[in-house]
């Protein structure tokens, strides 16, 4: 005989805590769980019904990070996988996931390691709890305080928030954004004869049109009534080039808000009146920026209403030149008015091996344009596009026509090319068509590219060089040093030649700083295996002092500067006359 009454006691005991377990949690909105030591789930009880259970947790062998969330990234699940594999507790640990009828479900979980008498790590168990209805609160506490119940766009605190922000960031990186401040010409009379309804229906109307009319990274807000204010950010360091960027959205946001409108079945027409103000490095407050940019609307209504004003009088000039001046340079590109110069590449025993296709601007009885003015505004108003590929067919004709020519026939032509042009999924395309329509040899051209490139999808980049590079056509880096430039990547693109931009040449005997980056530069194309061309050679000093180091391809005005074709043509004869006397 063997009294088990001990035994039995501590069965009844264990079956009354279970029996209080399940009482709990029954009563509670929470449910538990319990993992092995691999984390993988092995129970799972509670109150939680059968979608949020198939929808939010794990199933039984699984583990939370074998079913993907909203909220969280491979990183955010790396560092949890850290806390679990570091037996620490955790607590409202939150995920996000949609459930089988596409709702947004969360829950939160906490959890503390199982740890036997022997201390060996056994696995975790826990609580999770359902906190969407929570999170569905904050939310619509924070779109009540942040955003405007009409037209779900930012509110005025919203908008002063994202300013302070934009302020702070421009006033480090010395770049520009603009404030365009919207108001709805006559919108009152709409409201005081139509009734508020039909205003309200305007209202979220315009506020569609404005948001389609900016970029992701711009602000769109409502500060009340017929009032709207537009924050365009990253608009450049160049202040009149951030100028016309706002004005040419200014004017899209003219075209859009004067298309008409359908009010109840009929159909309504409005303006709006715009002022607006630039922001960057000096110093400015929200409340200056709004002040300023709500002046320029009230002199856009001044002026006879929709229409826009900037703040700034002289800038106002300035944006008006720049919009007249691409006006031109559409009507120029239109008409075939532009023309290409050649600037030779020598090398250092004075022979031409090739030259580079500079575009030329000279209106009709008029100065000629900088390319330093107009290249620019191409790049912003998208005209580089219908301009790269004229200099690119220009160029091709150009090589074409060489190659009936002794003395030209081996000349190499380079031919700048924009990162517009280049992002173009058909660049390739157009590169190999132009080759083909003019019959000019693949193998003679070249083309330049800016650092600048390289700061974007690289690997893009590379696939469209190489396929181009499979035809023969060569490649060169413009400009180099003054960029972004990696070595990881620099060794990837097939690359030819690399350009020592002229802003280190100028001062290369004068400048320790200067001579040391070209010296580096020669040294850096010599075990690439890649040529180096020196860029702005003035001075015959300049050029001993690059020859010493190892550069001995030149392009400047010590030896000539960009030439229209005739007479290229004649100093590269002039050129190869004096070689062949040289040689006798």
């Amino acid at each position: 005989m063997v009294d088990i009454t001990e035994r039995k006691e501590a069965e009844r005991g264990v079956r009354e805590n279970e029996a209080r377990f399940r009482t709990l949690t029954a009563l509670s909105s929470d449910w538990y769980w319990e993992q092995d030591a691999q984390f993988r789930f092995v129970r799972l009880e509670g109150n939680l019904d059968e979608r949020v259970g198939r929808s939010l947790e794990a199933p039984p062998g699984k583990t939370h990070w074998d079913t993907p969330a909203q909220n969280l990234s491979a990183q955010d699940w790396e560092r949890h996988r850290a806390q679990l594999n570091a037996h620490q507790q955790f607590r409202d640990f939150e995920i996000c996931r949609v459930d089988e009828e596409q709702h947004v479900r969360w829950i939160a979980i906490s959890g503390t390691p199982i740890v036997d008498e022997r201390g060996e790590f056994g696995g975790y168990r826990g609580v999770g709890r359902d906190i969407t209805a929570q999170k569905q609160a904050a939310e619509k506490i924070h779109q009540l305080a942040y955003f405007d119940a009409l037209t779900g766009l930012p509110n005025r605190r919203r908008l002063m928030e994202q300013l302070r922000r934009s302020l702070m960031v421009k006033a480090r990186s010395h770049r520009h954004g603009a404030v365009l401040f919207i108001d709805l010409d006559n919108f009152k009379s709409l409201n005081d004869t139509q009734g508020h309804d039909i205003g309200d229906s305007l209202l979220k109307q315009v506020a569609l049109r404005l948001s389609a009319c900016v970029r992701e990274l711009d602000t769109v807000a409502r500060l009340g009534g017929d009032e709207f204010v537009v924050v365009l950010d990253e608009l450049g360091g160049e202040l009149v080039s951030a100028a016309a960027q706002a004005e040419v959205v200014g004017q899209k946001i003219l075209l859009a808000l004067n298309q008409p409108y359908d009010l109840a079945g009929r159909e309504h027409r409005s303006t709006p009146s715009i002022g607006v103000t630039l922001f960057g490095a000096s110093a400015h407050n929200v409340d200056d920026l709004l002040k300023q940019a709500d002046l320029a609307m009230y002199q856009a209504k001044s002026a006879g209403r929709n229409t826009l004003r900037f703040f700034d009088v002289g800038m106002q000039a300035s944006v008006d030149r720049r919009v007249a001046m691409e006006a031109d340079l559409r009507i120029a590109l239109a008409r075939r008015e532009l023309m290409l110069h050649y600037q030779p590449v020598v090398r250092s025993d004075g022979s031409v091996t090739g030259a580079e296709a500079l575009a030329r601007w000279w209106p009709p009885l008029r100065s000629p344009i900088a390319p330093g003015e107009f290249i620019p505004l191409a790049e912003a108003s998208g005209l580089i596009l219908p301009l790269g590929q004229w200099v690119l067919e220009t160029a091709c004709a150009q090589l074409a026509a060489w190659s009936d020519q002794a003395a030209l026939g081996q000349l190499t032509l380079a031919v700048n090319v924009s990162a517009h042009q280049f992002r173009e999924p058909d660049f390739v395309a157009q590169v190999l068509q132009a080759l083909a329509r003019s019959g000019a040899k693949p193998g003679l051209l070249k083309l330049e590219l800016t650092e600048s490139l390289l700061a974007h999808n690289v690997e893009d980049i590379i696939a469209k060089m190489t396929a181009l590079k499979g035809h023969g056509i060569g490649f060169s880096l413009d400009d180099f040093g003054t960029g972004y430039s990696s070595l990881a990547y620099l060794k990837r693109l097939p690359l030819d030649q690399i350009k020592i931009d002229q802003s280190f040449v100028r001062d290369v005997l004068t400048d320790p700083n200067d001579a040391a980056i070209a010296r580096t530069i020669v040294a850096l194309g010599e075990s690439l295996g890649l040529e180096v061309i020196a860029e702005g050679v003035e001075t015959d000093g300049q050029r001993l002092f690059l020859a010493s180091q190892g550069c001995h391809t030149y392009q400047g005005y010590l030896f000539s500067p960009a030439l229209p074709i005739a007479e290229f043509d004649a100093f590269v004869a002039l050129r190869q006359a004096a070689a062949t006397r040289r040689l006798q």
